[in-house]
C-alpha cells in the first residue's frame, strides 16, 4: 500500500475554506495524484481539507471518504495551550513547551512522552492516545496490524492501493510520529507540513513485518510545477 499524506491548501481558518491560491493548489495536488492514480480519498470532516481533495476526487472520479478522527479541531482540544497572553497555540509551538520537548527528560520518555510531570494537567495524553487508536483502527481496516513494537505492523491481508488522505498539519504531525514510531515532540520539531503538500508513506511485507517506509516527506513538487507561490516565495 501506498499512503499519500495531503495538507490541506492555504486556507481562511473564518469561515473554514480555501483561500483563491489554496483552491490553486488543490487543482495542482489532483492533477498530481490524478496522473499517477489513487484508488481510495479519505478526508477530514473539515471544509479545507474536503475542499483540497474535491479536485482529485473530480479528476479520477472516486468518492471521498470522511474520516472524523483527523479533524484538526478534535487535536486542537487537546494538543494546545493556553499562553499567559491569552492566546491559545499548538504546543509544539510553545517556546517553552520546545525547550521540555528537547529535553533529556522528556527524550527518555520516547512514546510515552506526556506521562512527564510538566503534562500532567494537560489533555496530550488523551489526545494522541485517541489519534493512536483511531489511526490504529483505520490501518487495521486496510489490512495493517500494529504490533507491540512502535511503528512496527503486521501485515493481515494484502493491499495494493494507492490511499490518498487529505487532513491537516496539527491533526498530521500526531498521526505520522504515531503511525511511523517516532515521537511527537520530536516529529514536531523536525519535520514540517506545508500547505497543500505531500508525504508519502509505503507500506510493505518484509519476512512478516511492515515497517512504514518514507518515501518523501512534504513535498511539493506539483506547487513548482504549477507554478505557484511557496512559503511567500515564487516557484520556478
Amino acid at each position: 500500500m501506498i499512503l499519500f499524506f495531503v495538507r490541506h491548501g492555504d486556507p481562511c481558518y473564518n469561515p473554514d475554506s480555501l483561500t483563491p491560491l489554496g483552491l490553486r493548489q488543490a487543482e495542482a495536488v489532483g492533477r498530481r495524484l490524478s496522473s499517477r492514480g489513487v484508488d481510495k480519498i479519505f478526508s477530514s470532516p473539515m471544509q479545507r481539507a474536503r475542499q483540497t481533495a474535491q479536485p482529485t476526487a473530480e479528476m479520477l472520479a472516486k468518492e471521498i471518504e470522511i474520516l472524523d478522527f483527523a479533524s484538526e479541531s478534535h487535536a486542537w482540544d487537546e494538543l494546545t495551550l493556553v499562553r499567559e497572553d491569552g492566546r491559545r497555540v499548538w504546543a509544539c509551538a510553545d517556546k517553552e513547551t520546545q525547550k521540555l520537548f528537547a529535553s533529556k527528560d522528556v527524550r527518555d520518555l520516547g512514546m510515552k512522552w506526556y506521562t512527564h510531570p510538566a503534562f500532567e494537567n494537560t489533555t496530550y495524553q488523551k489526545g494522541m492516545e485517541r489519534i493512536a487508536g483511531a489511526s490504529d483502527e483505520w490501518l487495521f481496516s486496510l489490512g495493517y496490524k500494529r504490533t507491540e513494537c512502535e511503528g512496527i505492523y503486521t501485515e493481515e491481508r494484502k493491499n495494493t492501493e494507492r490511499i490518498a488522505l487529505f487532513a491537516h498539519a496539527g491533526f498530521g504531525s500526531a498521526f505520522l510520529s504515531h503511525i511511523l514510531g517516532v515521537p511527537y515532540p520530536q516529529y514536531s520539531q523536525m519535520f514540517d507540513l506545508s500547505h497543500s503538500c505531500m508525504t508519502v508513506i509505503e507500506f510493505n511485507d518484509n519476512g512478516g513485518i511492515v515497517i512504514p517506509s518514507v518515501i518523501t516527506m512534504s513535498n511539493d513538487a506539483h506547487l513548482y510545477e504549477a507554478r505557484l507561490a511557496l512559503n511567500g516565495r515564487t516557484a520556478f
